[in-house]
């Protein structure tokens, strides 16, 4: 099956091939006989009941400062034109990611989006997680100054983080004593419009917060990213270190629970965190990331996994 792929992605120019998950999707892809055109989600142009992106076709090798290669512009019918979408542009999901959602969910009846626009618009990595809060830590998500420091003082060390923040950004942790804990309250009530997560503090968040990579409803595989010295933030992109893995019984239960949802959902390639091997903080399902580190530690082939599931999708349309 050679199919045509877009990427809805970000710059090529910006991004480290060597832990890039959507590059290494799009090595899979290139692998399998596949034909890619990259575009960035302002590029998209909807006119006539048809929904456009002005594209260039790619090709990509895994050699540093030369991985990619533009061929002619193109414009592309994305529901005539390409047999996949891929929407793998970065966060932060605010209104022009929301707007590509909208737009992309016009094609899904013609081209299979993945993951799919309508299930990622509605399903925002700290908001949904709440469906499932009985794996998750004591949250709150509020505005207030009052309610934050009545959670302060029932739990007495907490995190306060930007309900719609991605990559670890701007993740602060108040201590006993509650000092700065107003200051930020208004920061951050002048910053976001939106309220925010405040989370007790888990102090196994040293040992390390995994994340789980689940593939059309099954786990593919986890790494456990550790903070770096001085740090409770375990992102590999501010600085964590990636660890090999396996799942406890808890972990298994929560992907169990929330597999086949994912799978009706249209979510093919989600990654979830959990810390101390019990506490899910988030869903992600706009970007996941991961799975270069995860093949790395486990000699497993994430992408493969991912086109086995898009190109079975496509055969169940086809046959429908």
């Amino acid at each position: 099956m050679s199919l045509r792929v877009a990427v809805q992605m970000d710059p090529l120019e910006s991004i480290n091939i060597s832990g890039d998950s959507t590059f290494a999707i799009m090595l899979g892809a290139q692998q399998r006989g596949h034909t890619l055109y990259h575009y960035l989600a302002e590029d998209l142009t909807w006119q006539d009941g048809r929904l456009y992106a002005g594209a260039h076709e790619v090709t990509v090798q895994p050699v540093a400062g030369a991985h990619f290669k533009r061929g002619e512009f193109v414009i592309l019918d994305l529901g005539r034109d390409v047999d996949v979408v891929l929407m793998r542009q970065d966060p932060p999901f605010d209104l022009g990611y929301i707007t590509a959602t909208h737009l992309l969910e016009r094609i899904k009846d013609e081209t299979l989006v993945v993951n799919d626009p309508t299930a990622v618009r509605n399903s925002p990595e700290k908001v949904w997680v709440l469906d499932f809060a009985r794996f998750m830590p004591p949250t709150m998500v509020t505005r207030s100054i009052g309610a934050a420091r009545e959670f302060l003082k029932t739990h007495g060390d907490i995190v306060v983080k930007p309900l719609h923040g991605f990559a670890g950004g701007s993740v602060f942790r108040i201590g006993p004593d509650g000092r700065n804990l107003a200051s930020l309250m208004e920061l951050f009530n002048r910053t976001y419009r939106e309220p925010h997560v405040i989370q007790k503090f888990l102090p196994e968040i040293s040992e390390g917060d995994k994340r789980i990579v689940i593939v059309d409803g099954e786990v593919a595989g986890a790494v456990n990213r550790v903070p770096g010295a001085g740090e409770i933030r375990s992102n590999l992109a501010v600085g964590g270190k990636g660890q090999k893995t396996e799942l406890t019984a808890e972990e298994l239960e929560i992907c169990a629970v929330l597999g086949p949802e994912l799978k009706r959902r249209g979510l093919l390639f989600v990654g979830i965190d959990v810390i101390g091997g019990k506490w899910l903080t988030e869903i992600n399902v706009t970007s996941p990331t991961g799975i270069v580190a995860i093949d790395k530690f486990n000699g497993t082939d994430t992408p493969a996994r991912i086109w086995d599931a898009i190109e079975a999708r496509l055969e169940a349309r086809r046959s429908a």
